[in-house]
């Protein structure tokens, strides 16, 4: 790879617009499209949306678990799609949110984050929850190879409160730490590069509301991209972005599945939902 993860995606947005769209092979999504929830079914369904997606938009994230259901040959098509990220040019987001300690955390690391390897794209989701810490092998293997991370930081779901937001002996909130980290590998890595998007990026929901701001999370100082489920078509429009994320609106990743997914199978459909759905995050993060 020729460039840190952080550089190819801020030129993807540039040119494609603020938008992932994820790869969410739900069965309910598969009958809809006419499919079996069988192997066959999710093949159609993936090399359907690359077939009409991939060169077109800034970044896909395949949901690993709905993959993974499949079994062995479900991974395989996984790889089909990291192959074909490879092959189009496009940014792929393996969504799997991997999260241990020690040589666990190195295996994962070396099976999504090593160069050659055929489920390594160009960017994995992580929790750091077992201490930001146990993250340093995908910290390491991503740096090492030019690619990205997005470490859950401030998650819409209610559980995630019990953890993000609780403080720790300092007074810091859990969020808030994790977001600093994060910020501490970015200005690292922007001091030798001279970019303005690092490859260390947070996962944070654009429905979160005050939280970032309450908890004392610095998004702008994360200098890294934010990966946002909600936002547009999912509830979140510009009065919600400038609460939730303020000026670092510019760094969002927004990340759409079920309202692009769901105008499929046809493929122009599929593409002109995406590019309306890249429109949409664009003018709520202006």
């Amino acid at each position: 790879m020729t460039a840190p993860f952080g550089a190819r995606l801020a030129a993807a947005m540039d040119v494609y617009g603020p938008l992932c769209v994820g790869l969410d092979p739900h069965p309910g999504l598969l009958r809809d499209w006419g499919l079996a929830d069988d192997v066959a079914g999710l093949r159609a369904f993936s090399h359907g949306v690359l077939d009409a997606l991939a060169g077109k938009v800034a970044a896909l994230k395949p949901q690993s678990a709905l993959y993974e259901r499949h079994g062995a040959a479900g991974v395989a098509v996984l790889e089909e799609v990291v192959a074909a990220g490879r092959r189009t040019g496009t940014l792929v987001i393996v969504d799997a949110k991997r999260g241990d300690i020690g040589s666990t955390m190195a295996g994962y690391a070396d099976a999504y984050l090593r160069d050659g390897s055929p489920l390594a794209g160009d960017a994995l989701t992580v929790s750091p929850y077992l201490g930001f810490g146990s993250l340093t092998p995908a910290v390491e293997a991503a740096a090492a190879s030019g690619r990205g991370l997005f470490v859950l930081a401030l998650t819409s779901n209610p559980e995630g409160a019990s953890v993000q937001h609780a403080t720790g002996p300092d007074g810091t909130a859990v969020a808030a730490a994790v977001a600093a980290q994060a910020a501490a590998l970015n200005a690292a890595e922007l001091a030798s590069t001279g970019g303005t998007l690092g490859s260390v990026g947070l996962v944070v929901g654009a429905t979160t509301g005050d939280a970032a701001q309450r908890l004392g999370v610095d998004l702008e100082a994360v200098r890294g991209p934010l990966l946002a489920p909600g936002v547009g078509a999912q509830g979140a429009g510009v009065p919600e972005l400038a609460r939730v994320f303020g000026t670092a609106r510019h760094a969002v990743l927004a990340s759409s599945s079920r309202a692009v997914l769901a105008a499929g199978p046809d493929r122009a459909s599929l593409l002109a939902a995406a590019q309306n759905a890249a429109r949409e995050a664009a003018g709520a993060l202006r």
